[in-house]
Parts: C-alpha cells; structure tokens; sequence
C-alpha cells in the first residue's frame, strides 16, 4: 500500500466529492484519479479494491468532522446541564451542515453500505467507535443521561441532517429551535 498520507487524504477528499456529487454509482478509482488531478491508477495504488476506497472515505468523512479543539475546551469549562448539551448538539449541526458535501456522501456511504458487507463492516467498526467516544465524552463531561440518551440524540440529529441537506419536508421549523426541542425532550427524563 502507498504510504504517502498527503496524497492518500487528497485522493480520499476527491473521492468525497465524486461521492457527494454522482453518488456511490459514480465512485470509481478512475473518477477519483480525474478528480484528483493525478494519473490514472494513482487511487488504485492507495485503495486496492472498492471497499478499501470506501472505507478510507468514512475514515475521511471522521477526520475531517473532528471538533475544533479550542471550541471544545470552551463548551467544557460550562457546567454539565441540558443547555450545554444543547450547545454541544449545535455545534454537531453546524460542523456537518457548513460541510453539506460530507455528510451527503456519509449518508451515500451508509446506504451502499447496506449492499456491500465489507464496507459495512469498515464503516459499521468507525461508526461504532464514534458512538463509543460520544458516550464516554458525555459520561465523562457529567451531562445529563447516558449511552441509550445518546443513541437518542444521535438518530434525532441524522433524521435532522438528512431534512437539511437532502429532500425536505420543509415543515418550516428553525434548525435550532430542533435542535433546543430534541435536546430538553429526549434528556428531561434523564435529569
């Protein structure tokens, strides 16, 4: 496998794009070498086979999702209570929607995941690890409720993205007025 770790995250970034553009029909090794600029088998070199490439792009998609650790730090210096979890859930929205091609091709990912098992297995261990460190972020941050509250959280907020960035029931609510609803109603009981 290629080790340069430049190349293989911006043949990872085009492979996004080709993603979130044509869908997982339109990911090819070639599309992503065009995409990349770089000469044909160049993504081949990196991503061996098609679940290999699709796997690195949810790898990708993680990476490039990261929370700004100063944000963090401010967030963290508040009292644990539903209005920083809140907070917290707002800032989740407002990384994934100010990078709408991300989360599209997360979206395109999870569903071809579906028809292919090893990306399911690949995706699934990289979904799952992220769940995990939610919950200990939360545990350990003292907010309110736990692992099932935010599981919760986390199917609210995908159905929320889903809305924003895809066909919409355009029901006219704010983002942030969902958001502040989801939070107090799937937390007040674990107060």
């Amino acid at each position: 496998m290629a080790r340069n770790v430049e190349r293989r995250a911006a043949l990872a970034d085009a492979g996004l794009r080709v993603l979130a553009a044509t869908g997982a029909r339109g990911l090819t090794h070639r599309a992503v070498d065009a995409e990349a600029g770089v000469p044909v088998g160049t993504a081949s070199n990196y991503f061996r086979s098609r679940d290999a490439l699709l796997g690195a792009l949810g790898e990708r998609i993680m990476e490039r999702f990261a929370p700004d650790e100063h944000r963090l730090a401010e967030l963290a210096a508040r009292e644990p209570s539903l209005e920083l979890v809140t907070d917290y859930v707002r800032y989740i929205v407002e990384r994934t929607t100010a990078q709408p091609e991300l989360t599209r091709a997360l979206i395109e990912l999870r569903l071809e995941a579906v028809r292919r098992p090893g990306l399911a297995r690949v995706l699934g261990e990289t979904l799952r690890r992220g769940y995990r460190d939610d919950v200990a972020f939360h545990v350990a941050a003292g907010l309110p409720g736990g692992a099932f509250e935010v599981a919760l959280l986390r199917y609210a907020v995908d159905g929320l993205l889903l809305d924003l960035l895809g066909t919409s029931i355009d029901a006219g609510f704010d983002p942030d007025e969902v958001v502040s609803a989801l939070v107090s109603r799937l937390l007040a009981p674990a107060r």
